[in-house]
């Protein structure tokens, strides 16, 4: 069986990415580590493949960008592309090639990032989403290979790379906005609650009732994937919202479709504040009001800590927080008196 990178990379007590900048003569190495990385090599008797150990100028320097695995919804997510844009721009300015990374589960994912790694071709990926339990950041460490979280880490904070909103902060806002408005009956509804973006919001969501001295009640606070049923029991309580916060405008348009199918106008029967300010919030009949999270700074930051710390490897992690806002639309309504 074929020596790989990783093995080489363990032996000399490196990363991945360390061994394959040496294949390619990065200027970033040392000269120590340069001597450590080469004597592994040759003790394992490890041949680079003729892309890793081409010079650093003919070869294509590659960014992983990893998506949730999904079988559809992230293609279907605008925030995706959005952010992927932001990446993107940045790479072309430095000249890195981004390569999307996505499958159907995190198996498939998995077995993509793997076999990207040992190509010993990837610089480093940056991770556009942030989960509890994520089988691919657990690779990424393991693997020793560089990357970047959009979103907040669930484990190893001090040594992540992260890039993210205050989202416990937006959620809060999103809930005192519905709150100016005379609203006091305030749902809140959500994705998959291990992915922290939205758990966040809805901590900052509940910490905003907390503070205005309402009622957080359970029948309110909603998950939902693709489930239009839970939307139609929200709608369908005795003492249903007057408004609500919604994680995500895809969300916010499923919710709008609810309405219709049960006789409900926005913003005149439910007053919806969603994120992402993508282009779903324009393309709904009614405009939404929507939290800007900045989706292309978010993913302009993370390639730029990204190739910083490919290029300068002693950087210390870095934890960039960037700055949302609410857009104003006709998707909520001021309650009378």
């Amino acid at each position: 069986m074929a020596i790989t990178i990783k093995e080489v990379a363990a032996l000399a007590g490196v990363s991945p990415s360390t061994v394959s900048r040496v294949c390619n003569d990065h200027p970033s190495i040392s000269q120590e580590t340069r001597e450590r990385v080469r004597q592994a090599m040759a003790q394992l008797n490890y041949e680079p493949s003729p892309s890793a150990g081409a010079p650093a100028g003919q070869r294509p320097r590659l960014i992983g960008t990893i998506l949730p695995p999904s079988p559809r919804m992230t293609f279907e997510n605008p925030f995706y592309l959005e952010t992927l844009r932001g990446i993107s721009q940045f790479c072309n300015q430095r000249q890195y090639v981004p390569a999307v990374l996505t499958g159907q589960d995190d198996e498939e994912l998995l077995r993509v990032l793997q076999n990207m790694a040992r190509s010993g071709q990837m610089e480093g990926a940056v991770v556009l989403y942030s989960r509890t339990e994520d089988h691919i950041v657990d690779y990424l460490c393991e693997a020793g290979i560089l990357y970047v979280l959009i979103g907040k880490p669930h484990q190893l904070a001090a040594q992540t790379i992260c890039i993210d909103n205050d989202n416990l902060l937006a959620g809060r806002e999103a809930t005192d906005y519905l709150y100016s408005l005379g609203h006091r009956k305030i749902a809140y509804l959500g994705c998959d609650g291990s992915f922290l973006f939205s758990a966040d919001r809805k901590s900052g969501y509940q910490l905003a009732l907390l503070q205005h001295g309402l009622p957080a009640r359970p029948e309110y606070c909603v998950e939902m994937e693709e489930d239009s049923a839970v939307l139609r029991r929200l709608l369908e309580l005795e003492d249903r919202p007057t408004a609500a916060v919604v994680s995500d405008d895809i969300l916010a348009a499923a919710l709008e479709r609810a309405c219709i199918q049960m006789g409900l106008s926005v913003p005149e029967d439910l007053s919806i504040i969603s994120f992402n300010n993508s282009p779903f919030a324009q393309l709904t009949s009614f405009q939404l009001t929507s939290v800007d999270v900045n989706s292309f700074q978010l993913g302009f930051e993370a390639a730029s800590q990204l190739i910083n710390h490919v290029e300068n490897p002693n950087l210390r992690a870095a934890k960039i927080i960037v700055p949302h806002s609410i857009v104003e639309r006709n998707s909520c309504r001021r309650l009378d008196s």
